[in-house]
């Protein structure tokens, strides 16, 4: 298992990424319904990311704000669908809920693993 540090760096890396190459592409993803919500799913892999990076960052520094992770990342990931299409808010928004729940659903089974143990 990898340590925050790393963690957190790879993910800064791919949100860095991710974010940039979405731009680079922007008329692209605006250009068909296909490619609007394949950028609505682009921009919920910037919420998986800086999402990543913000609960690694509290896990080290010691700081907790319970949702207030969700609500950055989520605020930051919908600015960036914007930026390329107003329907890619609404298919970032709905990506990145199941996403959250993908995240959550894995959380809780490591959780309940280390009590076990």
């Amino acid at each position: 298992m990898a340590s925050s540090g790393t963690s957190m760096s790879y993910s800064l890396l791919l949100f860095i990424a991710t974010l940039s190459l979405q731009e680079m592409y922007r008329a692209k993803l605006a250009s068909s319904e296909l490619y609007t919500i394949l950028g609505g799913f682009t921009s919920s892999l910037i919420f998986l990311f800086l999402l990543t990076f913000i609960g690694n960052y509290q896990e080290i520094s010691g700081i907790k704000t319970g949702w207030g992770a969700v609500i950055i990342a989520e605020t930051v990931a919908l600015i960036a669908a914007g930026t390329v299409h107003r329907v890619c808010i609404t298919t970032c928004f709905l990506f990145s809920a199941g996403l959250l729940y993908e995240v959550n659903k894995l959380s809780g089974m490591s959780e309940s693993k280390a009590k076990r143990f």
